[in-house]
Protein backbone atom coordinates (compact mmCIF):
# COMPACT_ATOMS: atom_id res chain seq x y z
CA UNK A 1 0.00 0.00 0.00
CA UNK A 2 1.36 3.43 -0.94
CA UNK A 3 2.37 5.54 2.04
CA UNK A 4 0.39 8.78 2.43
CA UNK A 5 2.04 12.12 1.72
CA UNK A 6 2.60 13.66 5.15
CA UNK A 7 1.71 17.36 5.44
CA UNK A 8 2.68 20.11 7.90
CA UNK A 9 0.30 23.06 7.72
CA UNK A 10 1.81 26.43 8.78
CA UNK A 11 -0.55 29.41 8.95
CA UNK A 12 -1.00 31.94 11.76
CA UNK A 13 -4.76 32.42 11.28
CA UNK A 14 -6.65 29.60 12.99
CA UNK A 15 -9.73 29.82 10.74
CA UNK A 16 -7.68 29.81 7.53
CA UNK A 17 -5.71 26.83 8.83
CA UNK A 18 -8.95 25.01 9.65
CA UNK A 19 -10.22 25.68 6.14
CA UNK A 20 -7.12 24.21 4.51
CA UNK A 21 -7.22 21.23 6.90
CA UNK A 22 -10.86 20.54 5.91
CA UNK A 23 -9.95 20.63 2.21
CA UNK A 24 -6.93 18.37 2.69
CA UNK A 25 -8.99 15.85 4.66
CA UNK A 26 -10.99 15.08 1.51
CA UNK A 27 -7.92 14.19 -0.57
CA UNK A 28 -7.02 10.51 -0.68
CA UNK A 29 -3.43 9.57 0.14
CA UNK A 30 -2.69 12.82 2.00
CA UNK A 31 -2.38 13.13 5.77
CA UNK A 32 -2.03 16.32 7.85
CA UNK A 33 0.37 15.24 10.60
CA UNK A 34 0.93 18.59 12.34
CA UNK A 35 0.05 22.28 12.35
CA UNK A 36 2.11 25.36 13.21
CA UNK A 37 1.11 28.95 13.89
CA UNK A 38 4.46 30.62 13.13
CA UNK A 39 7.83 30.06 11.47
CA UNK A 40 9.71 29.00 14.59
CA UNK A 41 7.12 26.37 15.48
CA UNK A 42 7.23 25.12 11.89
CA UNK A 43 11.00 24.61 12.08
CA UNK A 44 10.64 22.63 15.31
CA UNK A 45 7.94 20.42 13.78
CA UNK A 46 9.90 19.86 10.55
CA UNK A 47 12.76 18.54 12.67
CA UNK A 48 10.62 16.37 14.96
CA UNK A 49 7.89 15.11 12.59
CA UNK A 50 9.75 15.01 9.24
CA UNK A 51 6.84 15.94 6.95
CA UNK A 52 7.07 15.32 3.21
CA UNK A 53 5.41 18.61 2.24
CA UNK A 54 5.03 21.86 4.22
CA UNK A 55 2.45 24.54 3.46
CA UNK A 56 4.07 27.80 4.66
CA UNK A 57 2.25 31.11 5.02
CA UNK A 58 4.38 34.11 3.99
CA UNK A 59 3.25 36.76 6.49
CA UNK A 60 3.54 35.46 10.06
CA UNK A 61 4.58 37.28 13.21
CA UNK A 62 7.92 36.54 14.89
CA UNK A 63 9.54 34.64 12.00
CA UNK A 64 7.98 35.06 8.56
CA UNK A 65 7.51 32.26 6.07
CA UNK A 66 10.29 33.37 3.73
CA UNK A 67 13.00 33.23 6.38
CA UNK A 68 11.55 30.04 7.88
CA UNK A 69 11.64 28.47 4.41
CA UNK A 70 15.26 29.50 3.85
CA UNK A 71 16.27 27.90 7.15
CA UNK A 72 14.18 24.77 6.58
CA UNK A 73 15.57 24.09 3.10
CA UNK A 74 19.11 24.68 4.38
CA UNK A 75 18.79 22.38 7.42
CA UNK A 76 16.31 19.81 6.03
CA UNK A 77 17.01 19.58 2.30
CA UNK A 78 14.49 16.76 1.72
CA UNK A 79 11.47 18.81 2.80
CA UNK A 80 9.32 20.29 0.02
CA UNK A 81 7.75 23.66 0.83
CA UNK A 82 4.71 25.23 -0.82
CA UNK A 83 4.30 28.92 -0.01
CA UNK A 84 0.80 30.16 0.78
CA UNK A 85 0.01 33.76 -0.12
CA UNK A 86 -2.75 36.20 -1.00
CA UNK A 87 -0.40 37.92 -3.47
CA UNK A 88 0.17 36.91 -7.10
CA UNK A 89 2.82 39.59 -7.69
CA UNK A 90 6.11 38.62 -9.27
CA UNK A 91 8.19 40.00 -6.39
CA UNK A 92 6.54 37.74 -3.81
CA UNK A 93 6.90 34.67 -6.04
CA UNK A 94 10.56 35.38 -6.76
CA UNK A 95 11.30 35.83 -3.06
CA UNK A 96 9.59 32.50 -2.30
CA UNK A 97 11.55 30.65 -4.98
CA UNK A 98 14.83 32.22 -3.91
CA UNK A 99 14.11 31.17 -0.31
CA UNK A 100 13.86 27.56 -1.50
CA UNK A 101 10.10 27.01 -1.91
CA UNK A 102 9.15 24.61 -4.71
CA UNK A 103 5.51 25.66 -4.83
CA UNK A 104 3.49 28.89 -4.66
CA UNK A 105 -0.22 28.65 -4.00
CA UNK A 106 -2.77 31.43 -3.63
CA UNK A 107 -4.99 31.18 -0.55
CA UNK A 108 -8.20 31.04 -2.57
CA UNK A 109 -7.15 27.71 -4.13
CA UNK A 110 -9.70 24.92 -4.22
CA UNK A 111 -9.34 21.21 -3.43
CA UNK A 112 -8.36 20.23 -6.99
CA UNK A 113 -5.51 22.73 -7.09
CA UNK A 114 -4.33 21.76 -3.60
CA UNK A 115 -4.07 18.15 -4.72
CA UNK A 116 -2.26 19.10 -7.93
CA UNK A 117 0.27 21.18 -5.99
CA UNK A 118 0.95 18.52 -3.37
CA UNK A 119 1.39 15.68 -5.84
CA UNK A 120 3.58 17.80 -8.14
CA UNK A 121 6.04 18.88 -5.43
CA UNK A 122 6.05 15.38 -3.90
CA UNK A 123 7.22 14.11 -7.33
CA UNK A 124 10.06 16.62 -7.28
CA UNK A 125 8.42 19.20 -9.55
CA UNK A 126 7.73 22.91 -9.03
CA UNK A 127 4.13 24.11 -8.82
CA UNK A 128 2.88 27.68 -9.27
CA UNK A 129 -0.77 28.76 -9.12
CA UNK A 130 -2.15 29.39 -12.64
CA UNK A 131 -2.99 32.94 -11.51
CA UNK A 132 0.73 33.62 -11.12
CA UNK A 133 2.08 35.09 -14.34
CA UNK A 134 3.76 32.57 -16.66
CA UNK A 135 6.93 34.60 -17.13
CA UNK A 136 7.79 34.43 -13.41
CA UNK A 137 9.68 31.13 -13.73
CA UNK A 138 11.65 32.31 -16.77
CA UNK A 139 12.44 35.57 -15.03
CA UNK A 140 13.53 33.68 -11.92
CA UNK A 141 15.89 31.47 -13.94
CA UNK A 142 17.34 34.59 -15.56
CA UNK A 143 17.80 36.47 -12.29
CA UNK A 144 18.90 33.69 -9.93
CA UNK A 145 22.61 33.96 -9.42
CA UNK A 146 22.48 37.59 -10.49
CA UNK A 147 22.52 40.62 -8.24
CA UNK A 148 20.82 39.86 -4.91
CA UNK A 149 18.00 42.12 -3.78
CA UNK A 150 18.47 44.56 -0.91
CA UNK A 151 16.61 42.13 1.37
CA UNK A 152 18.86 39.24 0.37
CA UNK A 153 21.94 41.30 1.21
CA UNK A 154 20.82 41.42 4.85
CA UNK A 155 21.97 38.71 7.23
CA UNK A 156 19.32 36.34 8.68
CA UNK A 157 19.69 38.08 12.05
CA UNK A 158 19.24 41.52 10.46
CA UNK A 159 16.05 40.32 8.76
CA UNK A 160 14.77 38.99 12.09
CA UNK A 161 15.44 42.33 13.78
CA UNK A 162 13.85 44.19 10.87
CA UNK A 163 10.67 42.10 11.07
CA UNK A 164 10.38 42.54 14.84
CA UNK A 165 10.92 46.32 14.53
CA UNK A 166 8.23 46.47 11.83
CA UNK A 167 5.84 44.53 14.08
CA UNK A 168 6.20 47.26 16.70
CA UNK A 169 8.38 45.49 19.26
CA UNK A 170 10.58 47.62 21.53
CA UNK A 171 14.35 47.24 21.63
CA UNK A 172 13.99 45.48 24.98
CA UNK A 173 11.38 43.07 23.56
CA UNK A 174 13.60 42.24 20.59
CA UNK A 175 16.61 41.61 22.83
CA UNK A 176 14.54 39.24 24.97
CA UNK A 177 12.98 37.41 21.99
CA UNK A 178 16.32 36.83 20.27
CA UNK A 179 18.31 36.31 23.50
CA UNK A 180 20.78 39.08 22.69
CA UNK A 181 21.72 42.31 24.44
CA UNK A 182 19.95 45.65 23.95
CA UNK A 183 23.21 47.07 22.63
CA UNK A 184 23.41 44.31 20.00
CA UNK A 185 19.86 45.10 18.87
CA UNK A 186 20.78 48.77 18.55
CA UNK A 187 23.85 47.81 16.50
CA UNK A 188 21.74 45.66 14.17
CA UNK A 189 19.24 48.51 13.76
CA UNK A 190 22.01 50.98 12.89
CA UNK A 191 23.50 48.52 10.38
CA UNK A 192 20.06 47.99 8.82
CA UNK A 193 19.56 51.71 8.34
CA UNK A 194 23.02 52.13 6.86
CA UNK A 195 22.74 49.15 4.50
CA UNK A 196 19.25 50.05 3.29
CA UNK A 197 19.79 53.81 3.18
CA UNK A 198 16.80 54.28 5.50
CA UNK A 199 17.20 56.67 8.41
CA UNK A 200 14.11 56.25 10.61
CA UNK A 201 11.89 53.53 12.07
CA UNK A 202 8.89 54.53 9.93
CA UNK A 203 11.02 53.99 6.84
CA UNK A 204 12.08 50.54 8.06
CA UNK A 205 8.43 49.60 8.66
CA UNK A 206 7.42 50.72 5.15
CA UNK A 207 10.33 48.77 3.65
CA UNK A 208 9.36 45.60 5.59
CA UNK A 209 5.77 45.87 4.35
CA UNK A 210 6.89 46.47 0.76
CA UNK A 211 9.16 43.41 0.86
CA UNK A 212 6.47 41.17 2.36
CA UNK A 213 8.07 40.60 5.77
CA UNK A 214 4.94 41.95 7.45
CA UNK A 215 1.53 43.02 6.20
CA UNK A 216 0.01 46.46 6.62
CA UNK A 217 -3.03 44.87 8.31
CA UNK A 218 -0.92 43.61 11.23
Amino acid sequence: MTKPIRILLTEDHTLVRAGFRALLRDIEGIEVIAEAGDGREALRLIESDEPDVVFMDIAMSGLNGLDATARATRDFPNVRIIMLSMHASEEYVLQALRAGAVGYLLKDAGTAELELAIRAVARGETYLSPAVSKHVVADYVRRVGGEPSSLERLTPRQREVLQLIAEGHTTQDIAQTLTISVKTVETHRAQLMERLGIHDIVGLVRYAIRMGLVTSEE
